[in-house]
């Protein structure tokens, strides 16, 4: 029997910053983040419209390399939505998009070079005095 003093023990090998191991953020959770920055880009919605909300599809392949060398999913998104009509659509959907990859990309660090916005149904604008 051996001491432990005795025994050589090597310390293990350094491992790059980059090859410890990874974070996957489940496509739910992204789908939600997409959702929830596209109600803040809406702003106010009509009391009967449904909430956004996105599909997510990550980017076979898209490992892409952050300024810092280490590699970024990303993903593709989908939004679908209800507006008020009349309203500036094109505004709005422009606005969900820059939102929705500003948000995705701030919290959960992938890229979205891709948001589809779909609007689904329009609401008629209430306005004061007439329904």
């Amino acid at each position: 029997m051996t001491s432990a003093s005795s025994e050589t023990q090597s310390a293990p090998a350094a491992v790059a910053p980059g090859e410890r191991g990874a974070l996957r953020i489940a496509d739910r959770v992204v789908a939600k983040v997409a959702s929830q920055a596209a109600r803040e880009a809406l702003g106010g919605l009509p009391k009967d419209a449904v909430p956004p909300h996105a599909t997510v599809v990550v980017l076979p392949h898209s490992r892409l390399r952050s300024s810092g060398g280490t590699p970024i999913e990303a993903v593709r998104v989908r939004v679908h939505l209800e507006l008020d009509y009349p309203s500036d659509i094109g505004a709005r959907c422009a606005a969900v998009r820059r939102h929705v990859v500003e948000r995705v990309g701030a919290l959960v660090d992938m890229e979205v070079p891709e948001v589809a916005v779909h609007v689904e149904r329009l609401h008629p604008a209430r306005t004061q005095g007439r329904a």
